[in-house]
């Protein structure tokens, strides 16, 4: 019906969307994992099954509920123990669906043996009281050997863990010498022997460093390196200790009172043991900086010399540095002889004139005769003492005189301004220069050099 105001509008709803069964099982997989993306479950094993492709399938239930389970090969290869029917099991799991058939499961990551809260428990409490104690703090701490010659190994003889050692120490420092120390890593007793075979490494005193190893397990597999025995033996042995017990995951009493805590029995390996090919890298490098230092060592000296060489005066000036010298002391020594003689001879003449006026003219005679002879007999041994220091200062000259150095085989190269060559390295093919012998002198053109 129509009024005034127009026809009237009827309001029709959007048609529901209409999901296919893939895109309802994609929409509720994806709920399922952001919901829980990752848990842990604990129940029995049923049905337990192995592919030929190495996957595990198989039910986890409890009294009310189960639910499907899939354990993938590369997850499954990693545990140490076989899970089996009725096993009780704590599986780290992410929660889907498996859209094919839209069965809610469990993709299992990993698991382990239930009954695990009574040991951990004890795990804590033991942490604690050591802690405590300070058997875990810092300063007790030991340095590792930079280039440790020899390391000990605690393990089984059979255990993978120490084919992954020996593998790992062969590969980065073959020269590096292993000594077993052989013990059994789990069940009754095993602490025991680990902290006796610790005792027995430190006593013997071989190993710069100790490993104690072992490959992954669940929390009862590695409860003897969580003995308070082994701790305690750990700081009480004098060789540092590095441990390398089961998985990244896994961690022991043993693991905080060792000096070292490594996530695998490889990676302690290779915390202890240097590369070789690193080793021979930086000896290498130590050896260039070396030669470098030396060089400018050599540098430096050689400068030195230069600097020294320049300072140093030829041997002909030294020469007629010394004979002018001489030469001047003859002269002062002539003057002050004649001043003497002088002043002697004014000194008797005024004598003489006073005697002339005393009475005993004859003694002042025979003493002023006296006194003469004792002043020639003076002034002839200054004058001999004179001479003998001249011919002594000439016969020490004598021994410096290039002319001396020359009579006896040697001569002088000079360029042509006159300078001396005395490095070979300093003449050109073909270059003339002058040679100076002890009697004369030549000229020669330098044909090749040594």
């Amino acid at each position: 019906m129509l009024g005034e105001q127009g026809p009237a509008r009827v309001y029709t709803p959007p048609p529901p969307e209409i999901l296919s069964v893939s895109a309802l099982t994609r929409n509720v997989r994806d709920l399922l994992e952001r919901r829980y993306p990752l848990l842990w479950v604990t129940g029995e094993i049923s049905n337990f099954t192995l592919a030929k492709s190495g996957h595990a399938y198989f039910v986890l239930k409890d009294e009310r509920a189960q639910v499907r389970c899939v354990m993938f090969r590369h997850r499954l290869q990693l545990l140490d123990w076989p899970p089996r029917e009725g096993a009780q099991i704590e599986a780290q799991a992410l929660l889907t669906l498996y859209e094919p058939r839209g069965d809610f499961q469990l993709n299992v990551e990993g698991m382990r043996r239930a009954g695990r809260g009574a040991l951990f428990e004890a795990f804590l409490r033991l942490k604690e009281k050591l802690e405590q104690e300070g058997l875990f703090a810092p300063e007790r701490k030991r340095a590792l050997p930079a280039v440790p010659r020899t390391i000990g190994v605690i393990t089984s003889r059979d255990a993978a863990a120490l084919r992954d050692v020996l593998t790992t120490l062969g590969r980065r420092n073959p020269s590096v010498a292993v000594i077993l120390f052989p013990v059994q890593v789990q069940g009754e007793g095993a602490a025991g022997r680990i902290a006796a075979a610790l005792e027995i490494a430190g006593r013997r005193g071989e190993c710069e460093v100790l490993l104690m190893v072992r490959g992954g397990g669940s929390i009862e597999d590695l409860w003897a390196y969580n003995e308070e025995i082994v701790a305690r033996a750990i700081r009480d042995c004098p060789v540092p200790v590095v441990t390398g017990i089961g998985h990244e995951t896994d961690f022991t009493i043993a693991d905080f009172a060792a000096d070292r805590r490594a996530p695998t029995p490889t990676a302690a390996a290779e915390m202890v043991s240097p590369e070789r090919a690193l080793l021979l890298k930086t000896v290498s490098r130590l050896a260039l900086d070396l030669g470098a230092r030396v060089r400018r060592e050599l540098e430096a000296r050689m400068l030195h010399v230069d600097h020294l060489s320049r300072r140093l005066l030829h041997p002909e000036a030294r020469l007629r540095a010394q004979a002018e010298l001489l030469r001047q002391l003859q002269t002062r020594l002539s003057q002050s002889t004649a001043r003497a003689i002088s002043e002697r001879r004014w000194r008797v003449a005024g004598l003489m004139e006073r005697g002339a006026r005393l009475p005993a003219v004859l003694e002042l005679s025979a003493r002023w005769a006296r006194v003469l002879a004792r002043m020639r007999t003076a002034t002839r041994e200054r004058l001999e003492r004179a001479a003998a220091d001249c011919a002594r200062i000439e016969t020490s000259l004598s021994h410096l005189d290039p002319a001396a150095v020359l009579g006896r085989g040697y001569s002088i190269v000079q360029r042509q301004d006159g300078t001396v060559v005395w490095n070979s390295a300093a003449l050109t093919d073909g270059e003339l220069v002058a040679l100076r012998f002890a009697i004369g002198r030549a000229r020669a053109r330098i044909i090749a050099r040594d």
